[in-house]
């Protein structure tokens, strides 16, 4: 017999209550129990690695212990490969159900026929499901997981069956008093990915007996606390309010990200005492740099084009061009989770926001050959003044050719100066970043730790705005000054820098740009602009 295992925090898969510290599911979800009492249809939804799975067996195997239902959550992942075969896509389903069932450890009164009912394709998966619930003895409870794994007229067939068996339920036909269907995407969604339009009337849609659609939310401050503090129970090390503070900062409550910093602060850097917000920062460093599957499987997605619709403008601070198609695109962005749910429209949280720029600015960064350590001054500061004139070199040399290159070319300014200050600064110090739709401009703070006379441990601070002058458009310097001024304020700093690129085609020869001056903020401060 396996010896019992220290609890953890769980990055992959689903969670077990006896392996991983865990969230109660029922606190994330409280209305999903309802709408199952009331017998509803309705749609769970929710990106990748944020509990879902977690959440519905969890639900699934409390219903089941009551002794009224059967519920049983199965995934339909393997569905995938029949796309367009419908027969197909019916047997790999009705398999998953006929597994899931019999790992359950139930009753052989509560399995499914063994074999299934043999009836043409189209119609098997329907009647299928009524010969089970006429046998059953409980009420039969559906959790399809990964239901948009489900393709095209396979996935019409499956939810016109639903929709069918759910209507004749009250001409007394047997059938799943309630079904779930989980995934990535809101109902709406399905609607584009199976060909419909999703704003039409449509009365035989499989869509129309949709009761709700849910959205399994992020992580509340709350739930961070009580998360760590099952680990500071099972072992006695504290997670300092600050660090809390500082990882729903950093996630905003995003489950898997909440769960990473912590496994990596306590597996990986196997950090001692409390924990303190000076290890959530390295530990956030650390996964970046790493590059864990979450991340690289969200960033993945960059480039679609539904994708790079929503995300440039954001990067850019420019407004999205909108038209009827870009809700759509809107609403499969954040179903994502790449950006927020409510407006602005901006990345869904600071360790997102620095992986996109990281990932974007990485072809641009191979360009650049300074040595980090030499920007470093006697007394440990570093020397932002002399970054800003290595820049200018660089870009007089490299920056016509990274703008053609750049696959994000309204974003191409940005995303190059953000490459090349992660290659001189990321070494030592940090960058933090602001940037969202419709704000005309990229916030940046520079934050450098050093020693100071004393021994005592300090921390330098530049705070920079970059903003673009494009064809057509009024010189952003007027506009700049009053956002940095207030970015300014808000950092209760005294000075700043203004970086304005300039793309009008009657801009200045490449090798002529890059000038410095010194100009007032409306507020008096005296601030380095320099134009690029």
């Amino acid at each position: 017999m396996r010896p019992p295992q220290a609890k953890y925090f769980n990055t992959t898969g689903p969670c077990g209550p006896q392996d991983h510290y865990m969230v109660p599911p029922a606190q994330r979800l409280p209305e999903a129990r309802t709408l199952i009492d009331m017998d509803r249809y309705f749609v769970l939804h929710a990106p990748r690695q944020t509990g879902k799975t977690t959440a519905l067996r969890t639900l699934a195997s409390e219903l089941t212990a009551e002794g009224d239902v059967a519920a049983l959550m199965f995934s339909c992942e393997r569905a995938k490969a029949a796309r367009d075969d419908v027969g197909w896509a019916e047997s790999l389903l009705l398999d998953s159900i006929r597994e899931a069932a019999e790992r359950s450890g139930w009753p052989d009164e509560l399995l499914p026929p063994d074999p299934w009912p043999q009836v043409t394709p189209g119609s098997r998966f329907g009647a299928a499901l009524s010969e089970w619930c006429h046998r059953c003895p409980r009420r039969v409870v559906l959790f399809f997981d990964e239901i948009d794994a489900l393709q095209g007229t396979g996935m019409i067939s499956i939810l016109s069956q639903l929709r069918d068996g759910h209507n004749a339920r009250h001409e007394g036909r047997p059938f799943p008093t309630s079904v779930v269907l989980c995934g990535l995407r809101n109902v709406r969604d399905y609607k584009v990915a199976s060909g419909r339009n999703p704003d039409g009337s449509n009365p035989a849609s499989p869509f129309n007996i949709i009761a709700e659609s849910l959205r399994l939310g992020d992580f509340t401050a709350d739930h961070i606390a009580e998360l760590y503090d099952q680990h500071t129970q099972a072992t006695g090390q504290e997670f300092t309010k600050d660090a809390v503070d500082r990882v729903f900062e950093l996630t905003q409550g995003q489950p898997w990200l909440v769960n990473a910093l912590a496994y990596e602060i306590t597996f990986r850097m196997r950090a001692t005492g409390a924990i303190t917000a000076r290890q959530v920062e390295e530990a956030k460093e650390r996964l970046i740099r790493a590059r864990a599957t979450h991340l690289d499987a969200l960033v993945a997605r960059l480039h679609e084009p539904r994708v790079k619709r929503v995300m440039e403008p954001v990067v850019a601070g420019s407004f999205p061009n909108v038209d009827p198609t870009f809700s759509d695109d809107l609403s499969y962005v954040r179903d994502l989770g790449l950006v927020k749910q409510k407006p602005p429209l901006e990345v869904a949280n600071p360790i997102y926001r620095e992986v996109i720029l990281r990932v974007l600015g990485d072809p641009s960064e191979q360009y650049v050959m300074a040595e980090p350590r030499s920007f470093v001054l006697p007394d440990g500061r570093f020397d932002l003044d002399r970054l800003l004139k290595e820049f200018v070199v660089f870009w007089r040399e490299h920056g016509e050719v990274l703008i053609r290159q750049e696959g994000y070319h309204e974003a191409a300014c940005q995303i190059i100066l953000m490459a090349f200050l992660h290659r001189l600064v990321n070494g030592g110090g940090y960058l933090d970043r602001e940037y969202a739709a419709g704000t005309k401009r990229l916030d940046v703070l520079v934050r450098w730790p050093y020693t100071g006379p004393e021994g005592e441990r300090l921390m330098q601070r530049e705070a920079m705005e970059l903003k673009v002058w494009r064809a057509g458009g009024d010189d952003p310097l007027p506009d700049g000054l009053a956002q940095l001024d207030r970015y300014l304020d808000r950092l209760s700093l005294d000075t700043g820098v203004l970086v304005v690129f300039d793309r009008r085609p009657e801009a200045l020869p490449w090798k002529e740009r890059g000038h410095f001056k010194q100009a007032p903020t409306p507020s008096g401060r005296q601030v380095t602009v320099l134009r690029v």
